[in-house]
């Protein structure tokens, strides 16, 4: 029962006043962080709650993001903005994803100075590490990020620092807005002026186009072919193997050419498009590296005391790239073949094959491109001297055969070209240069562009060799009798159709000859 009161009539109840509820704007700015070598789009969110004052970042944020609350802080109060009183939550989403990097600085900047302002500018994308006193920074990040998101589709513009703009104009397709302080930037987005102000790069090195793809090429010969004394065989072998990107293994000697002339080939490979030449830039950047942008593909030689994790990449916590990824769209040179170790010798078996390494962590799994040319140099036995007419080799046949073995048949069923030099002779000269070279294999490229190929003959796969390796039928059999005389593996048909191709190519040929074919097998290895 109610009680009453005296009177009779029951009492009133006290009412209780409910506050409105408090408006809360989540403001959304867009960046984004790389796992790997890919990029990954975060959106930074914050909030701005009554309690309190504190600042917090959330999200999987490793301690470089952290230290972005002093940064942000001083960059705000430097530039004479009172930091809200209130409790700032900055999260970064998705929150599964480890992110890394200073350059989110500015939008968590941005978010703060205007949270009374609604933003949420889709598809703008923000990067910028700050100074103390608001000034916008670049990060080593920034090439690879931009590059990334843009071979992904993901990004059409992006205020970017200015300081950075000499290398991420070489970008195409992406409206850049380069800032140089904070102040500048809060007044693009309050304004909402987001037209681009930075013009896209033109590239100075030679090129020619083809079905409207300009091709770019640099005719920089630092070291010539005419330095190369004799070996006529070698040398056409090499020509071949850069005309097509072919894999090609030297065996001779010591001091008969063969390192002279792996790192002589760089010089004359075929030409890179733009987006190749923008790969070799974002590896060189992951690597600590500011790219010249030219035209020119990487060499790298690692010594055979590399290991494993240093040639393909690792790492405990982040897996880095290795030198097999930092010679993408280039050539990869062993020397001293059989002194690598076992584990890296078969390991390379991957990327020769699938053009792809592979990198599996507790943390991460990765995966690096790596369309690369692969040369190597080795010699005969442990002394070297086994096919010397002067000298005479000191090795026995166990050690010769121990360290011939080092080189399994699935590792060399993968090398192209395979090539045994001769000793140098008194009388030798050198008989071409560089420049003559480079010449032919920029006329085997523009055939092989001209059929159609998007890859070149070396990196052709079975669909595209089914379609371009055309053998007129004099060619057919006598590549169908070494199938059965040298017992070739499937790999092994589809290795000399590829280098016939590129011989004909270098023939002036439209379908593979039987001259082309006969040369071809003359470069497979002899069991």
């Amino acid at each position: 029962m109610n009680a009453k009161t005296d009177s009779g009539t029951p009492p009133k109840q006290a009412k209780i006043k409910v506050k409105p509820k408090q408006a809360i704007i989540v403001n959304r700015l867009t960046s984004a962080t790389l796992e790997g070598v890919n990029a990954k789009v975060i959106e930074v969110e914050a909030t701005f709650t009554k309690g309190l004052p504190g600042f917090a970042v959330v999200g999987l944020a490793s301690s470089d993001i952290q230290e972005a609350k002093e940064r942000t802080k001083s960059a705000l109060l430097t530039n004479e903005f009172v930091f809200p009183p209130l409790k700032i939550t900055v999260n970064l989403s998705p929150s599964d994803i480890k992110k890394n990097g200073t350059h989110m600085d500015l939008a968590i900047a941005l978010l703060i100075a205007l949270h009374k302002t609604s933003i949420d500018e889709e598809g703008l994308f923000v990067f910028g590490e700050l100074g103390l006193d608001g000034k916008v920074k670049s990060s080593s990040m920034l090439f690879p990020l931009v590059l990334s998101l843009k071979e992904q589709g993901l990004i059409k513009r992006a205020i970017v620092p200015k300081e950075s703009i000499s290398y991420l104009s070489h970008i195409s397709g992406v409206d850049f807005i380069a800032v140089e302080t904070l102040a500048e930037a809060l007044e693009i987005v309050k304004s909402k002026n987001f037209k681009a102000n930075v013009q896209a790069f033109s590239y100075d090195s030679e090129s020619f186009s083809i079905s409207d793809t300009s091709y770019y090429f640099e005719r920089k010969y630092e070291s010539d072919f005419l330095d190369v004394k004799g070996q006529e065989i070698a040398k056409r072998a090499s020509l071949i193997a850069a005309s097509g990107m072919h894999n090609f293994l030297m065996e001779g000697n010591p001091g008969c050419g063969k390192s002279m002339i792996a790192k002589r080939i760089k010089d004359i490979l075929p030409p890179l498009y733009e987006e190749e030449i923008l790969s070799i830039a974002k590896h060189q950047f992951l690597d600590g590296v500011t790219p010249d942008f030219k035209a020119l593909r990487p060499i790298r030689a690692p010594h055979h005391t590399a290991t494993s994790a240093s040639i393909f990449g690792g790492g405990s916590s982040t897996a880095k790239i290795g030198e097999v990824a930092l010679a993408n769209k280039g050539i990869l040179f062993f020397d001293e073949l059989p002194h690598f170790s076992k584990n890296v010798l078969e390991a390379l078996r991957e990327p020769l094959q699938d053009k792809k390494v592979h990198i599996a962590r507790v943390n991460a799994k990765i995966e690096y491109e790596a369309d690369i040319m692969f040369v190597a140099a080795q010699n005969p036995c442990p002394c070297g001297n086994l096919l010397s007419k002067v000298k005479v080799c000191r090795c026995s046949e166990v050690e010769i055969k121990r360290y011939q073995n080092k080189l399994s048949d699935p590792f060399l069923d993968r090398i192209d070209l395979f090539v045994v030099m001769q000793e140098v002779q008194s009388d030798d000269r050198g008989d071409i240069t560089s420049k003559e070279m480079h010449e032919v294999v920029l006329e085997a490229f523009k055939m092989q562009k001209h059929r159609g190929q998007q890859r070149l003959n070396g990196k052709l796969t079975e669909e595209e060799i089914e379609s371009y390796c055309i053998l007129e039928e004099d060619a057919q059999t006598i590549l169908e009798g070494a199938i059965g005389k040298f017992g070739l593996s499937h790999r092994s048909i589809a290795s000399v159709k590829k280098i016939g191709r590129t011989i004909a190519d270098l023939n002036g040929h439209e379908t593979i000859k039987k001259s082309d074919i006969l040369e071809a097998l003359s470069y497979r290895r002899r069991k």
